[in-house]
């Protein structure tokens, strides 16, 4: 048996009224050092997002979260952030922020299988 392996993750959030601090779970991103994986997963809510926010722009919303998946990628499409080594892209990407995405503080822990993880994070944060 392999012996497990650190990992790091933060659920990305859509933040409308960053005064009133109500957010909807949108995404999932996971780092996995040793493995060298970097992943994250978009779940856009239209129906949710817009019972909660009527006036929210839904574009602009799914470009900027459209965005995590293909940094992680290395997806020369999304601009020079794309290029820079997995963890610089992580902490990027996590980083604290005043806008309507932001992203949760990172949490840490083991598994198995950073694949496995990052559907069970997925199921748990972004599907009801």
């Amino acid at each position: 048996m392999l012996a497990p392996i650190s990992f790091d993750y933060a659920v990305i959030r859509v933040v409308p009224r960053v005064e009133r601090e109500e957010f909807l779970n949108a995404g999932v991103v996971v780092f996995c050092l040793q493995q060298r994986f970097l992943e994250a997963r978009i779940h856009i809510d239209n129906q949710r997002l817009r019972a909660l926010w009527a006036d929210l722009d839904l574009d602009l919303v799914r470009t900027h979260l459209e965005a995590f998946p293909k940094i992680c990628a290395a997806d020369p499409t999304a601009g020079p952030i794309s290029q820079l080594s997995q963890r610089e892209r992580f902490h990027w990407l996590v980083s604290p922020r005043s806008t309507i995405i932001q992203v949760s503080p990172v949490h840490t822990g083991l598994c198995d299988a950073p694949e496995d993880l990052m559907d069970n994070l997925a199921r748990r944060y972004l599907l009801l």
